[in-house]
């Protein structure tokens, strides 16, 4: 154990180097039962993974009423000079808070997870303490997150299964944003990778992403009849690679789903979060699957994806 998160440090120390890690979960998203996995608790950068969070977040200042999609946002400088992916921001410009969570969702923009954290914490540092502070809460015990758009930096780390369990926890805890993720386009940015969204039957999310130290990463979702089945990998050798492996992972899952199953909660309740929550269950019981939700977007016109590099 102490050998793998050495190894994972210094991957992530280093930057340039290409992961040599991989891991895989392949869970149940009804009942959070894992099918199969493998090094689904060594440490590894999430890159863009990070994003999920970074919704996560964006989607309770949402659905809580602490915030409103159309916010007025001034972009600062530091925002705006973040490298990588970018929305394109600029610094002094006003952008409206949906566009910054569609920015950070479609074009997968480091730019717009900055501003969307200033905007929502105060500040980057404040946001990535909120961040770390929902990982413990929601049983992330191997992800420690050091900024909210996944650029390598020392400490940034999570695991298969904790990705997983988030994406997993990204469908539970926000059904009305759910069908929004299969978007392929939205304010006039398209996804930077769909071959699984439009390769894969059934398929309707979640992130991608990639950086040199963390490979090609995917926390992946996909439904099949009643089956809905979250699958990670980490740690792909090319985007053709993780395209390849994510499939042949939900292949597997789908083989041992059962058609029938309780939508099961298990874990900390979201008590941080105002008292509606329609699928709380008393004391660990099943719920109903989450409602659909047409994926044209939400009242307001911003639509949202969040599937992508």
């Amino acid at each position: 154990m102490i050998r793998n998160i050495l190894l994972a440090l210094l991957l992530t120390l280093a930057g340039g180097a290409q992961a040599a890690i991989r891991s895989s979960v392949v869970m149940d998203a009804r009942t959070g039962e894992v099918y199969v996995e493998e090094g689904a608790d060594l440490p590894h950068p999430p890159a863009s993974l990070t994003k999920m969070m970074t919704l996560y977040l964006a989607f309770e200042a949402l659905e809580t009423g602490l915030r409103s999609r159309e916010d007025p946002v001034t972009v600062s400088a530091r925002a705006a000079a973040q490298p990588g992916s970018r929305m394109g921001l600029w610094a002094g410009q006003v952008v409206s808070l949906g566009d910054l969570v569609t920015g950070v969702a479609l074009a997968s923009g480091n730019d717009a997870a900055v501003a969307l954290a200033e905007v929502l914490a105060g500040s980057e540092a404040a946001f990535v303490a909120r961040m770390n502070a929902r990982a413990q809460d929601l049983g992330l015990d191997g992800t420690r997150y050091a900024n909210p758009h996944g650029l390598t930096a020392p400490g940034h780390l999570t695991t298969a299964r904790d990705m997983t369990t988030l994406g997993r926890r990204l469908w539970l805890d926000f059904p009305e944003f759910w069908g929004l993720f299969a978007q392929q386009q939205a304010g006039g940015m398209r996804h930077t990778n769909s071959r699984f969204l439009s390769g894969y039957a059934g398929a309707d999310g979640i992130k991608t992403g990639y950086t040199r130290a963390a490979g090609y990463n995917i926390t992946a979702s996909a439904m099949r009849g009643e089956a809905r089945l979250i699958v990670t990998v980490l740690g792909a050798g090319s985007s053709a690679e993780r395209l390849a492996e994510v499939t042949q992972r939900m292949d597997q899952g789908f083989a041992q789903a059962p058609d029938h199953a309780p939508v099961r909660r298990r874990g900390v309740p979201r008590d941080w979060m105002a008292p509606r929550d329609p699928l709380l269950v008393a004391q660990g019981g099943a719920a109903q699957d989450p409602p659909p939700v047409a994926a044209t977007g939400p009242p307001g016109g911003v639509g949202i994806g969040v599937f992508l590099r």
